[in-house]
């Protein structure tokens, strides 16, 4: 009897640890369910928070190769793999995979600017620009057990490259817009003042006009870099807005132009449709754009019997304007260019007169801007050449100012 009550109380004992272990097994069990669901989540809202980045962002272990890329990291490849692939593979410039390797082989924090004069992102997917900018910023990370990883941070600052790249641009090529006209009134100066050139009134007469025309040159130069630079300068600028008659102005360019129209013997047509037509904005840049295109035609083309047209139609509460010309034409190649400062398109053009400043194309398209407006140029060689603006009836530019922008 005593020993059935042993073996009983043994069994129950035994049964009861066993119920124990199999409920601690049950409670670690759950308790490793919690703690992949804990870490699951937490990797989950670390990819959010990173995927949230503007800039690219990627882990790379001691080996070099790619553990996590954010999302945006994975569009700059457009559809390449990147997880599992090392730094040579993903980046197809040097110049990026060897500032990543400096910190990945010695461990010490690095920030690099990369400039890359091609079609290509760092990671190997083709952009729409010519040259692009990156800020590298790469460092390692605190070890997670054995596994010893490097945070890259990939900044895109191409539009602060290309922004810095056209105040650079603009101030070289001002100086030499400058030199040039200096440099050659000086010279008459000179002529004028060691050479007696002054006892012969005929040739000192032929000096000083030359000397004006340069002076003049300077003086218009001054002027249109003085309106282009406080329209991108980001200083308040309101525009006056008021309805005036798109006749009247255009009447009023063909007036200011009529002297260089007569000297050339062209021929310019005005059509407005209806003649009472208006506009709403600012009438002093709608002048100062009608007349930078219509002069700009001129210019360009000096042969006698030079046609230029200017339309002005009403659509819809959008207002169209053109200015054609049926002179020498721009090449397809210098279409995308020419509302750039200083581009001029000079393959066809006689170089025997002054040189116009650069500038009118830039300011005509900033000024349309401003006004909400889009203007557009297109050519047919040797047949005709349009520049085409279209711009609501009634309304500027919703801020009333003058836009920020750069080319």
């Amino acid at each position: 009897m005593l020993e059935t009550l042993l073996i009983m109380t043994l069994v129950a004992l035994l049964g009861f640890v066993f119920l124990q272990h199999r409920q601690q097994q049950q409670a670690l069990r759950r308790q490793e369910k919690r703690n992949r669901e804990v870490r699951k989540e937490a990797l989950r809202e670390r990819d959010q928070l990173l995927d949230a980045l503007g800039d690219a962002f990627l882990l790379v272990n001691e080996t070099s190769h790619i553990v996590f890329a954010n999302a945006c990291a994975r569009k700059l490849v457009k559809g390449r793999r990147l997880m599992g692939r090392s730094i040579m593979e993903a980046f197809l410039d040097d110049q990026l995979s060897v500032a990543i390797m400096k910190c990945v082989r010695t461990g010490k924090p690095m920030q690099e600017r990369v400039t890359l004069h091609s079609t290509y992102t760092p990671l190997g997917s083709a952009g729409g620009q010519g040259g692009s900018a990156w800020v590298i910023d790469a460092a390692p990370l605190a070890s997670h057990g054995d596994a010893a990883l490097t945070r890259v941070v990939i900044r895109d600052v191409t539009i602060e490259y290309q922004a810095d790249q056209v105040r650079r641009d603009f101030v070289a090529n001002a100086s030499h817009e400058l030199r040039t006209p200096m440099s050659i009134i000086n010279g008459y100066l000179e002529n004028l003042l060691d050479d007696d050139v002054l006892e012969e009134p005929v040739m000192a007469r032929k000096f000083l006009g030359t000397m004006r025309k340069h002076g003049q040159r300077i003086s218009r130069l001054v002027e249109d870099m003085l309106v282009i630079s406080k329209m991108e300068s980001g200083e308040s600028m309101v525009l006056n807005q008021e309805a005036f008659g798109i006749d009247d102005c255009v009447q009023d360019v063909r007036d200011r132009l009529e002297s260089m129209i007569s000297h050339q013997q062209a021929q310019v047509v005005i059509d407005v449709q209806p003649e009472a037509l208006q506009l709403t904005g600012d009438r002093f840049y709608w002048t100062q754009i009608l007349f930078n295109l219509v002069e700009n035609a001129l210019k360009q083309n000096p042969r006698h019997g030079l046609q230029v047209a200017i339309k002005a139609r009403k659509d819809d509460e959008v207002v169209t304007l053109s200015v054609c010309d049926d002179g020498v034409g721009i090449p397809a190649a210098d279409l995308p260019y020419v509302f750039k400062r200083f581009y001029r398109v000079e393959k066809h053009h006689s170089q025997s007169g002054i040189k116009g400043t650069g500038l009118g194309l830039s300011i005509v398209r900033r000024a349309i801007e401003a006004h909400g407006g889009e203007i557009r140029a297109t050519s047919v060689p040797g047949q005709q050449t349009c520049f085409t603006i279209t711009v609501p009836e009634g309304e500027g530019h919703s801020a009333d100012r003058m836009p920020d922008s750069a080319d």
